[in-house]
């Protein structure tokens, strides 16, 4: 589908009321280094759809790029992991804008998997382009894919200010104020290496303990 759009970073995107006010909600509610993660995650995911000539929905792609971290900071308390609760708030924005409902569950699932590639990469065109343009900002995912002058413009005028020790902080935080919503998740690793005291509950013990004979 195509919509009217324009250049950001070199990159053309879709310029629509919905994706406005998403730039306009994450500009209200986003500390400035996770600001940049998701527009950057937004440029990447478009990127690479062209890179690869895939035919996507790009509104969908900046909402569930720009949305994906609603729920990643400081006042974070569950009581689900922080990805159902953003996806859930992501949705609910969407059909509040007139986004239809299967359009509405592309939206949650890109921001329900963002952190889980194994699942995300495998699904529909946008929630694999959402999940990869995310993976590649925050772990270096197709890092060479990108053309080092595309990269360049994206990171330049979008900076990370630090967000390798910041998110670390948060990630920390979460696990801290909320350790029940990291033990399926990668909060999880953040909680083994620099919290103290934090134990997560064993799958093998689940699977032994069910109350059943065998």
């Amino acid at each position: 589908m195509a919509y009217q759009g324009r250049i950001l970073a070199g990159v053309a995107v879709p310029d629509t009321e919905i994706v406005r006010e998403a730039l306009r909600y994450s500009r209200s509610i986003y500390e400035p280094y996770l600001l940049n993660h998701v527009v950057r995650s937004w440029l990447f995911a478009i990127s690479l759809a062209s890179i690869q000539n895939i035919e996507h929905d790009s509104e969908v792609i900046a909402l569930g790029t720009l949305l994906h971290d609603v729920t990643l900071n400081n006042s974070f308390r569950g009581p689900r992991r922080f990805e159902v609760e953003g996806a859930d708030i992501a949705r609910s924005f969407a059909l509040s804008a007139g986004i239809s409902s299967s359009r509405a569950q592309l939206i949650w699932d890109s921001v329900a998997l963002n952190s889980t590639p194994s699942i995300g990469l495998y699904k529909e065109p946008e929630v694999a382009l959402c999940t990869a343009g995310i993976c590649l900002d925050v772990v270096g995912f197709q890092y060479d894919r990108m053309p080092v002058a595309t990269r360049k413009a994206i990171t330049d005028a979008y900076p990370r200010l630090g967000m390798k020790a910041k998110m670390t902080n948060c990630f920390c935080h979460m696990v801290e104020a909320a350790p029940e919503t990291s033990y399926d998740n990668f909060l999880r690793d953040f909680g083994r290496r620099y919290v103290g005291g934090y134990a997560e509950p064993s799958s093998v013990d689940l699977v032994m303990n069910a109350p059943f004979e065998s």
